[in-house]
């Protein structure tokens, strides 16, 4: 949705966007699964090389080269996405790497405190109010993500870095006056250039480039493009269209495919506290949803002025 646009109501318009999003993000483990042999710094740098290319033929396509160069003579618009694309680069090494070494739950946890700092951001930044039931759902999920934290201290760092990376990520996208497409654009163009170092100097190590090594390894890595620009845009076009706090529970689903992945393909052992939370947080989202679906209910049968 371009900047111009008025909002629609979050049900018809921002919900379908994110659910892809995060279906999405859900999955990628399965996909770094055949990019594991390649450093996650070195992946990282190939992944925003690929994701610049995808966004500029779509931009072409939809014709928003006028609004991307407004966006590009606006210093504060530029200003908010140098700092929003060094918060998604951080937030990719950190989450490539954690897959790499085995630390799959750790990201399962880090995505389950995000909606938190969604709700935390929407409250105190944006001024979003919430109503007593989603008050309880943030009561239940903090006490069951709490329950987590006592017992993975060690990996704490990993989780605590992609939530709030990820977090403060949308906040500022949400509030930066430029399009969805058009501003993932100028941040891929922004970490190209360290993108393109990275890669240049992985090609001079005694391993040499990972993109060189066979057909099949380039190409998955290719690939990343692809599930780099497609989530991150419907994103950005869920946040431009939802309360932050209502994208922040709906991101759960992300984590929980995540969870199942690192326990049924990953081999990682759930323990009762885990499981406790597990439990505990789906109690929160089933009071999120009831409260999202009740509020709508009210609106259909409310009597036109």
């Amino acid at each position: 949705m371009d900047a111009a646009q008025p909002p629609k109501t979050p049900l018809k318009s921002g919900v379908p966007a994110a659910f892809t999003a995060y279906l999405i993000w859900g999955l990628l483990p399965l996909y770094l699964i055949l990019v594991k042999s390649v450093p996650a710094f070195e992946f990282v740098g190939w992944r925003i090389i690929w994701t610049l290319p995808i966004c500029l033929v779509i931009v072409a396509l939809r014709k928003q080269g006028p609004e991307l160069l407004a966006a590009l003579r606006t210093p504060r618009v530029m200003l908010t996405l140098c700092a929003s694309s060094a918060l998604i680069a951080v937030n990719w090494v950190v989450y490539v790497w954690a897959v790499q070494n085995g630390h799959v739950l750790a990201a399962s946890l880090g995505y389950y405190i995000n909606p938190l700092v969604n709700v935390l951001l929407g409250t105190l930044v944006l001024g979003e109010t919430l109503s007593k039931r989603q008050w309880l759902a943030v009561i239940v999920a903090a006490i069951g993500v709490s329950l987590l934290i006592a017992g993975a201290l060690a990996t704490l760092w990993i989780s605590l870095t992609l939530a709030f990376s990820f977090g403060t990520y949308g906040l500022l996208r949400k509030q930066v006056a430029v399009g969805s497409l058009p501003g993932l654009t100028i941040e891929s163009s922004i970490l190209l250039t360290p993108a393109v170092l990275i890669a240049w100097h992985y090609s001079y190590s005694p391993a040499g480039s990972a993109f060189f090594h066979s057909p099949q390894l380039s190409a998955a890595i290719m690939l990343g493009g692809v599930l780099t620009a497609t989530p991150l845009l419907l994103f950005a076009i869920a946040a431009k269209r939802m309360d932050y706090s209502a994208l922040g529970f709906i991101q759960f689903l992300a984590p929980t495919i995540v969870f199942f992945l690192s326990l049924l393909v990953f081999g990682e052992q759930l323990n009762p506290v885990q499981l406790a939370c597990f439990i505990l947080i789906w109690t929160a989202i089933a009071l999120f949803v009831w409260d999202i679906v009740a509020k709508h209910r009210a609106r259909l049968t409310r009597p036109l002025a």
